[in-house]
Protein backbone atom coordinates (compact mmCIF):
# COMPACT_ATOMS: atom_id res chain seq x y z
CA UNK A 1 0.00 0.00 0.00
CA UNK A 2 2.41 2.83 1.09
CA UNK A 3 4.86 1.47 -1.53
CA UNK A 4 2.20 2.71 -4.88
CA UNK A 5 2.10 5.85 -3.68
CA UNK A 6 5.32 6.91 -2.14
CA UNK A 7 5.27 10.77 -2.84
CA UNK A 8 2.14 11.21 -1.46
CA UNK A 9 2.53 9.27 1.56
CA UNK A 10 6.12 11.05 2.49
CA UNK A 11 3.87 14.54 1.51
CA UNK A 12 1.23 13.28 4.00
CA UNK A 13 3.56 12.40 6.69
CA UNK A 14 5.53 15.89 6.35
CA UNK A 15 2.12 17.80 6.59
CA UNK A 16 1.07 15.51 9.97
CA UNK A 17 4.23 16.87 11.21
CA UNK A 18 2.30 20.77 11.59
CA UNK A 19 -0.99 19.40 12.07
CA UNK A 20 -0.83 16.92 15.02
CA UNK A 21 0.84 19.85 16.93
CA UNK A 22 -1.72 22.37 16.07
CA UNK A 23 -4.64 19.91 16.75
CA UNK A 24 -3.09 18.86 20.20
CA UNK A 25 -2.38 22.57 21.29
CA UNK A 26 -6.00 23.58 19.98
CA UNK A 27 -7.35 20.74 22.15
CA UNK A 28 -5.04 22.07 25.31
CA UNK A 29 -5.68 26.13 25.04
CA UNK A 30 -9.18 25.36 23.44
CA UNK A 31 -7.80 27.69 21.03
CA UNK A 32 -4.95 29.71 19.93
CA UNK A 33 -1.99 28.97 22.20
CA UNK A 34 0.11 31.81 23.38
CA UNK A 35 2.90 33.09 21.16
CA UNK A 36 1.40 31.49 18.14
CA UNK A 37 2.47 33.31 15.02
CA UNK A 38 4.70 35.56 16.93
CA UNK A 39 7.96 35.97 14.27
CA UNK A 40 10.52 35.99 15.46
CA UNK A 41 9.69 33.94 18.71
CA UNK A 42 9.34 35.78 21.97
CA UNK A 43 8.94 34.71 25.54
CA UNK A 44 5.45 34.79 26.53
CA UNK A 45 5.02 33.02 29.50
CA UNK A 46 7.44 31.33 32.15
CA UNK A 47 7.98 27.74 31.79
CA UNK A 48 8.12 25.14 35.25
CA UNK A 49 10.99 25.69 37.66
CA UNK A 50 13.55 22.94 37.51
CA UNK A 51 12.54 19.49 38.12
CA UNK A 52 15.49 17.11 40.39
CA UNK A 53 13.30 13.98 39.34
CA UNK A 54 13.16 15.20 35.44
CA UNK A 55 16.49 16.45 35.43
CA UNK A 56 18.10 12.71 36.98
CA UNK A 57 16.35 10.97 34.11
CA UNK A 58 17.61 13.28 31.43
CA UNK A 59 20.94 12.64 33.10
CA UNK A 60 20.79 8.94 32.93
CA UNK A 61 19.55 9.44 29.41
CA UNK A 62 22.92 11.43 28.45
CA UNK A 63 25.14 9.28 30.38
CA UNK A 64 23.93 6.94 28.48
CA UNK A 65 24.59 8.49 25.14
CA UNK A 66 27.91 9.56 26.34
CA UNK A 67 29.25 6.25 26.65
CA UNK A 68 27.77 4.75 23.33
CA UNK A 69 30.14 7.33 21.70
CA UNK A 70 33.06 7.19 23.96
CA UNK A 71 33.20 3.64 24.45
CA UNK A 72 31.49 2.02 21.63
CA UNK A 73 33.13 -1.47 22.12
CA UNK A 74 31.45 -1.86 25.22
CA UNK A 75 27.87 -2.09 23.00
CA UNK A 76 29.25 -4.23 20.21
CA UNK A 77 31.39 -2.20 18.01
CA UNK A 78 34.23 -4.06 16.81
CA UNK A 79 37.31 -2.26 16.75
CA UNK A 80 39.21 -1.81 13.26
CA UNK A 81 42.59 -2.13 12.08
CA UNK A 82 43.58 0.10 9.40
CA UNK A 83 47.34 -0.18 7.10
CA UNK A 84 47.91 3.63 7.54
CA UNK A 85 47.62 5.60 4.57
CA UNK A 86 50.40 8.35 3.42
CA UNK A 87 48.93 11.42 3.95
CA UNK A 88 48.55 14.02 0.60
CA UNK A 89 50.35 16.93 1.38
CA UNK A 90 50.39 18.09 -2.15
CA UNK A 91 46.82 19.37 -1.73
CA UNK A 92 47.11 22.79 -1.17
CA UNK A 93 43.67 24.68 0.36
CA UNK A 94 41.45 26.43 -2.36
CA UNK A 95 41.20 29.82 -2.84
CA UNK A 96 37.67 30.27 -1.10
CA UNK A 97 39.08 28.55 1.87
CA UNK A 98 41.87 31.75 1.98
CA UNK A 99 39.06 34.74 1.32
CA UNK A 100 36.46 32.97 3.99
CA UNK A 101 39.20 33.95 6.56
CA UNK A 102 39.23 37.23 6.64
CA UNK A 103 35.20 37.51 6.40
CA UNK A 104 34.73 35.68 9.36
CA UNK A 105 37.55 37.27 11.00
CA UNK A 106 36.29 40.76 10.66
CA UNK A 107 32.45 39.98 10.98
CA UNK A 108 33.42 37.82 14.36
CA UNK A 109 35.06 41.19 15.26
CA UNK A 110 32.32 43.84 14.31
CA UNK A 111 29.62 41.07 15.85
CA UNK A 112 31.44 40.82 19.52
CA UNK A 113 33.14 44.22 19.33
CA UNK A 114 30.64 46.79 18.93
CA UNK A 115 32.66 49.52 17.59
CA UNK A 116 30.65 52.67 17.48
CA UNK A 117 31.53 53.75 14.33
CA UNK A 118 30.20 50.27 12.67
CA UNK A 119 27.07 49.79 15.01
CA UNK A 120 25.05 49.78 11.58
CA UNK A 121 27.43 46.81 10.06
CA UNK A 122 26.63 44.66 13.25
CA UNK A 123 23.50 44.30 12.31
CA UNK A 124 24.48 41.78 9.54
CA UNK A 125 27.14 40.40 10.88
CA UNK A 126 25.87 36.47 11.20
CA UNK A 127 25.53 35.57 7.50
CA UNK A 128 28.59 36.45 6.23
CA UNK A 129 30.08 34.80 9.71
CA UNK A 130 28.40 31.22 8.73
CA UNK A 131 28.74 31.37 5.42
CA UNK A 132 32.66 32.12 5.60
CA UNK A 133 32.82 29.24 8.04
CA UNK A 134 30.83 27.09 5.53
CA UNK A 135 33.69 27.44 3.32
CA UNK A 136 36.50 27.16 6.12
CA UNK A 137 35.08 23.89 6.71
CA UNK A 138 34.43 22.80 3.18
CA UNK A 139 38.06 24.28 2.31
CA UNK A 140 39.56 22.04 5.45
CA UNK A 141 37.29 18.99 3.68
CA UNK A 142 39.40 19.99 -0.07
CA UNK A 143 42.65 19.73 1.40
CA UNK A 144 42.16 16.55 3.62
CA UNK A 145 39.84 14.60 1.01
CA UNK A 146 42.86 15.34 -1.76
CA UNK A 147 40.57 17.97 -3.67
CA UNK A 148 37.13 16.63 -3.22
CA UNK A 149 34.21 18.36 -1.58
CA UNK A 150 30.93 19.68 -1.95
CA UNK A 151 31.98 22.98 -3.27
CA UNK A 152 34.78 21.51 -5.53
CA UNK A 153 32.50 18.24 -6.68
CA UNK A 154 29.11 19.16 -6.01
CA UNK A 155 28.00 23.00 -5.74
CA UNK A 156 24.71 22.78 -7.17
CA UNK A 157 24.32 20.70 -3.95
CA UNK A 158 25.43 23.55 -1.76
CA UNK A 159 22.70 25.45 -3.42
CA UNK A 160 19.76 23.18 -2.73
CA UNK A 161 21.54 22.55 0.80
CA UNK A 162 20.78 26.90 1.45
CA UNK A 163 17.23 26.90 -0.11
CA UNK A 164 16.03 23.39 1.60
CA UNK A 165 18.02 24.78 4.52
CA UNK A 166 15.73 27.93 4.91
CA UNK A 167 12.68 25.73 4.85
CA UNK A 168 13.15 23.67 6.72
CA UNK A 169 14.62 25.81 9.92
CA UNK A 170 11.00 27.86 9.35
CA UNK A 171 9.59 24.69 9.96
CA UNK A 172 11.17 24.03 13.61
CA UNK A 173 10.14 27.55 14.35
CA UNK A 174 6.64 27.10 13.69
CA UNK A 175 6.58 23.89 15.76
CA UNK A 176 8.68 26.05 18.49
CA UNK A 177 5.51 27.80 18.94
CA UNK A 178 3.75 24.60 20.67
CA UNK A 179 6.57 23.72 23.09
CA UNK A 180 5.83 27.46 24.07
CA UNK A 181 9.05 28.80 22.87
CA UNK A 182 12.03 26.87 23.63
CA UNK A 183 14.04 29.37 22.51
CA UNK A 184 13.30 33.39 21.40
CA UNK A 185 15.03 36.16 19.86
CA UNK A 186 14.59 39.32 22.25
CA UNK A 187 15.73 41.87 20.00
CA UNK A 188 13.34 41.86 17.73
CA UNK A 189 12.90 45.08 16.83
CA UNK A 190 16.33 46.04 15.68
CA UNK A 191 14.36 45.12 12.09
CA UNK A 192 11.11 45.91 10.75
CA UNK A 193 8.84 42.56 10.63
CA UNK A 194 9.47 42.65 6.66
CA UNK A 195 13.04 43.14 7.62
CA UNK A 196 13.18 39.86 10.27
CA UNK A 197 11.55 37.81 7.42
CA UNK A 198 13.91 38.70 4.73
CA UNK A 199 16.68 38.46 7.22
CA UNK A 200 16.19 35.38 9.17
CA UNK A 201 15.67 34.03 5.66
CA UNK A 202 18.89 34.43 4.77
CA UNK A 203 20.21 33.57 7.91
CA UNK A 204 18.67 30.00 8.22
CA UNK A 205 20.30 29.07 4.75
CA UNK A 206 23.78 27.74 6.92
CA UNK A 207 21.72 25.32 8.68
CA UNK A 208 22.35 22.38 6.93
CA UNK A 209 24.92 23.42 4.77
CA UNK A 210 27.41 24.07 7.98
CA UNK A 211 26.09 20.51 9.27
CA UNK A 212 26.84 18.71 6.31
CA UNK A 213 30.71 20.33 6.00
CA UNK A 214 31.16 19.10 9.43
CA UNK A 215 29.95 15.65 8.82
CA UNK A 216 32.04 15.27 5.59
CA UNK A 217 35.43 16.86 7.69
CA UNK A 218 34.55 14.00 10.31
CA UNK A 219 34.44 11.08 7.74
CA UNK A 220 37.93 12.60 6.79
CA UNK A 221 39.43 11.19 9.83
CA UNK A 222 39.80 7.34 10.40
CA UNK A 223 39.10 7.20 13.83
CA UNK A 224 35.51 8.75 13.10
CA UNK A 225 34.86 7.63 9.81
CA UNK A 226 35.61 3.77 11.25
CA UNK A 227 34.75 3.91 14.81
CA UNK A 228 31.16 3.20 14.34
CA UNK A 229 30.61 1.07 10.95
CA UNK A 230 30.95 -2.60 12.46
CA UNK A 231 28.26 -2.30 15.38
CA UNK A 232 25.42 -4.44 16.16
CA UNK A 233 23.09 -5.26 13.47
CA UNK A 234 19.77 -4.21 13.66
CA UNK A 235 17.66 -5.59 10.97
CA UNK A 236 13.30 -4.39 11.66
CA UNK A 237 10.16 -5.33 10.52
CA UNK A 238 7.51 -4.26 8.51
CA UNK A 239 5.16 -3.98 11.72
CA UNK A 240 7.95 -2.30 13.72
CA UNK A 241 8.08 0.54 11.43
CA UNK A 242 4.68 0.89 11.54
CA UNK A 243 4.37 1.21 15.62
CA UNK A 244 7.72 3.61 15.16
CA UNK A 245 5.84 5.43 12.73
CA UNK A 246 2.41 5.57 15.27
CA UNK A 247 4.66 6.45 18.13
CA UNK A 248 6.24 9.56 16.16
CA UNK A 249 2.38 10.25 15.24
CA UNK A 250 1.50 9.68 18.84
CA UNK A 251 4.70 12.32 20.05
CA UNK A 252 3.73 14.83 17.78
CA UNK A 253 0.47 15.17 18.59
CA UNK A 254 1.34 15.28 22.52
CA UNK A 255 4.01 17.68 21.72
CA UNK A 256 0.97 19.98 21.16
CA UNK A 257 -1.03 19.11 24.39
CA UNK A 258 1.81 18.83 26.89
CA UNK A 259 3.81 21.18 25.75
CA UNK A 260 6.06 21.48 28.58
CA UNK A 261 6.33 18.00 29.63
CA UNK A 262 6.91 16.61 26.44
CA UNK A 263 9.41 19.44 25.23
CA UNK A 264 11.57 17.13 23.74
CA UNK A 265 9.62 16.00 21.23
CA UNK A 266 10.26 18.59 19.15
CA UNK A 267 13.51 17.36 18.51
CA UNK A 268 12.60 13.76 18.38
CA UNK A 269 9.08 13.24 16.89
CA UNK A 270 10.33 13.92 13.32
CA UNK A 271 12.72 10.73 13.42
CA UNK A 272 10.43 8.53 13.90
CA UNK A 273 7.74 9.37 11.65
CA UNK A 274 9.44 10.26 8.67
CA UNK A 275 12.24 8.08 8.80
CA UNK A 276 9.70 4.94 9.21
CA UNK A 277 7.82 6.96 6.37
CA UNK A 278 10.77 6.76 4.03
CA UNK A 279 11.49 2.92 4.93
CA UNK A 280 8.45 1.74 4.44
CA UNK A 281 8.13 3.04 1.12
CA UNK A 282 11.65 1.12 -0.03
CA UNK A 283 13.43 4.91 0.33
CA UNK A 284 17.32 5.05 2.18
CA UNK A 285 17.49 6.56 5.29
CA UNK A 286 20.66 7.23 7.40
CA UNK A 287 19.76 4.38 9.30
CA UNK A 288 19.50 1.83 6.49
CA UNK A 289 23.19 1.09 6.98
CA UNK A 290 22.02 -0.52 10.69
CA UNK A 291 20.67 -3.35 8.90
CA UNK A 292 24.39 -4.26 8.21
CA UNK A 293 25.74 -3.08 11.69
CA UNK A 294 27.32 0.16 10.45
CA UNK A 295 25.79 3.25 12.61
CA UNK A 296 28.50 5.98 11.14
CA UNK A 297 25.72 7.68 9.30
CA UNK A 298 23.94 7.80 12.28
CA UNK A 299 26.46 8.68 14.79
CA UNK A 300 28.88 11.08 12.64
CA UNK A 301 25.70 13.08 11.82
CA UNK A 302 25.07 13.63 15.50
CA UNK A 303 28.39 14.02 16.53
CA UNK A 304 28.79 16.39 13.02
CA UNK A 305 25.76 18.88 14.72
CA UNK A 306 27.36 18.32 18.04
CA UNK A 307 30.76 20.13 16.78
CA UNK A 308 29.07 22.89 15.13
CA UNK A 309 26.55 23.51 18.09
CA UNK A 310 29.43 24.90 19.98
CA UNK A 311 30.17 27.20 17.62
CA UNK A 312 26.40 27.95 17.24
CA UNK A 313 26.36 28.56 20.93
CA UNK A 314 29.57 30.47 21.48
CA UNK A 315 29.41 32.99 19.13
CA UNK A 316 25.59 33.70 19.96
CA UNK A 317 26.48 34.04 23.60
CA UNK A 318 29.84 36.30 22.55
CA UNK A 319 27.56 38.77 20.88
CA UNK A 320 25.61 40.24 23.66
CA UNK A 321 26.80 38.66 26.79
CA UNK A 322 29.99 41.29 27.41
CA UNK A 323 27.96 44.45 26.32
CA UNK A 324 25.09 45.99 28.42
CA UNK A 325 24.27 48.71 25.68
CA UNK A 326 21.73 48.47 22.89
CA UNK A 327 21.14 45.27 21.25
CA UNK A 328 23.32 44.82 17.85
CA UNK A 329 22.55 41.17 16.88
CA UNK A 330 18.87 40.25 15.83
CA UNK A 331 19.48 36.75 15.64
CA UNK A 332 20.91 36.36 19.01
CA UNK A 333 18.65 34.02 20.78
CA UNK A 334 17.76 32.54 24.61
CA UNK A 335 16.51 29.61 25.74
CA UNK A 336 13.38 28.65 27.86
CA UNK A 337 14.20 24.93 28.68
CA UNK A 338 11.48 23.18 31.38
CA UNK A 339 12.41 21.47 34.32
CA UNK A 340 16.29 20.89 32.74
CA UNK A 341 17.52 24.85 33.16
CA UNK A 342 21.08 24.13 35.55
CA UNK A 343 24.51 24.81 34.49
CA UNK A 344 25.49 26.77 31.78
CA UNK A 345 28.74 26.55 30.27
CA UNK A 346 29.87 29.84 28.03
CA UNK A 347 26.24 29.95 26.72
CA UNK A 348 22.71 30.33 27.00
CA UNK A 349 22.51 26.37 26.40
CA UNK A 350 21.85 24.45 29.57
CA UNK A 351 24.79 22.01 29.38
CA UNK A 352 22.13 19.12 28.68
CA UNK A 353 20.60 20.69 25.57
CA UNK A 354 23.93 20.00 24.22
CA UNK A 355 22.52 16.13 23.75
CA UNK A 356 19.63 17.74 21.72
CA UNK A 357 22.28 18.61 18.88
CA UNK A 358 23.13 14.77 18.03
CA UNK A 359 19.16 14.10 17.52
CA UNK A 360 18.89 17.35 15.38
CA UNK A 361 21.06 16.60 12.85
CA UNK A 362 18.88 13.13 11.93
CA UNK A 363 16.34 15.91 11.09
CA UNK A 364 17.98 17.84 9.25
CA UNK A 365 19.80 14.62 7.10
CA UNK A 366 15.72 13.06 7.12
CA UNK A 367 14.20 16.32 6.25
CA UNK A 368 16.91 16.73 3.41
CA UNK A 369 16.15 13.68 2.24
CA UNK A 370 12.49 14.00 2.18
CA UNK A 371 13.15 17.26 -0.07
CA UNK A 372 14.80 15.35 -2.42
CA UNK A 373 12.30 12.38 -2.60
CA UNK A 374 9.35 14.65 -3.28
CA UNK A 375 11.10 17.13 -5.70
CA UNK A 376 13.61 14.67 -7.17
CA UNK A 377 16.71 16.02 -6.60
CA UNK A 378 20.35 14.31 -6.57
CA UNK A 379 20.47 14.63 -2.43
CA UNK A 380 24.10 12.80 -2.48
CA UNK A 381 26.16 14.73 -0.50
CA UNK A 382 29.18 12.30 -0.18
CA UNK A 383 32.49 12.99 -2.02
CA UNK A 384 35.30 10.63 -2.70
CA UNK A 385 38.88 10.86 -1.87
CA UNK A 386 38.66 10.42 1.86
CA UNK A 387 42.23 10.35 3.66
CA UNK A 388 43.07 9.09 7.12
Amino acid sequence: MFKKNKTFFLILTFALIFLLPLIGSLVKWKGQLPGYGDFPAQKVEADPGFSLLYFSLACIVALLITLILVFPRWFGFKKVRETPVPKDGGTPFPVWFWWSLPVLAISWFLMWARVKLFISFEYYTFVPLWWSFILILDGLVYKRNKGASIISRKPHVMQLLAVVSCFSWFAFEYLNFFVIENWYYPNNEVFSNFGNVFWFSLSYTTVLPAIFEWYLLLKTFSAFRNRYRYGPKFNVSRIFLIIYYVIGLILAFGMGYYPYLLFWVLWVALVPMLSAAMALVGFWTPFTPVKNGDWSSVILIGLATLFNGFFWEFWNFGSEWFHDSMPTNPNYWKYSVPYLDKFHIFSEMPVLGYFGYLFFGLNCWIIWLIAAYIFKFDADIEVTGEQS
